[in-house]
């Protein structure tokens, strides 16, 4: 099925699976070197002064091992989704947690207020990768191919970016 007949969210989802495989790989490839990544329906940028030859080679394995099975490649602890749910869970974990101690001194509340936010980082984590798994990225996609890469220099950051084209 051509990439125009297959709706914007379902291939933002797959070129987001796209996006953390390949930066498994990068990360596998190039240990300590910083990169990032954000996927749209058209392909995804790599954020990160990084050899396009390398992103290039990442990029083909990313979608050679996902298409053969590998579906762990699609999910990334570095997520945003996760930083936003934890995020999420940690704010609404530190008002509940603090709204029984208002008559406290703020002394009192500050350490129920911690433990709520480290409770809502910790399940946000893990609420994170489910939500990576069943809502914000998806491997169900065949006959990926690369359309293009092309690397951006702005000042001193470079970014790449990686068209995916769904046969």
């Amino acid at each position: 099925m051509a990439a125009k007949n297959i709706n914007f969210v379902t291939r933002t989802r797959w070129n987001h699976a796209l996006e953390h495989a390949t930066i498994h790989i990068l990360s596998r490839m190039l240990p300590y070197t910083s990169m990032a990544g954000r996927s749209s329906a058209k392909g995804f940028y790599i954020y990160g002064n990084l050899p396009t030859k390398a992103l290039t080679q990442a990029v083909q394995e990313a979608i050679d091992r996902i298409q053969a099975g590998e579906h762990q490649l699609a999910i990334h602890p570095n997520c945003g989704t996760n930083m936003v749910t934890s995020a999420v869970l940690a704010a609404g974990a530190t008002m509940i947690s603090t709204a029984s101690t208002k008559r406290q001194e703020l002394v009192e509340r500050v350490p129920a207020g911690i433990v709520g936010a480290m409770i809502g980082m910790i399940v946000g984590q893990v609420v994170g990768l489910r939500l990576q798994a069943r809502l914000t990225t998806a491997t169900d996609f065949h006959h990926a191919q690369i359309a293009s890469v092309q690397r951006k220099q702005l000042g001193k950051r470079v970014l790449h970016w990686v068209g995916i084209w769904y046969a």
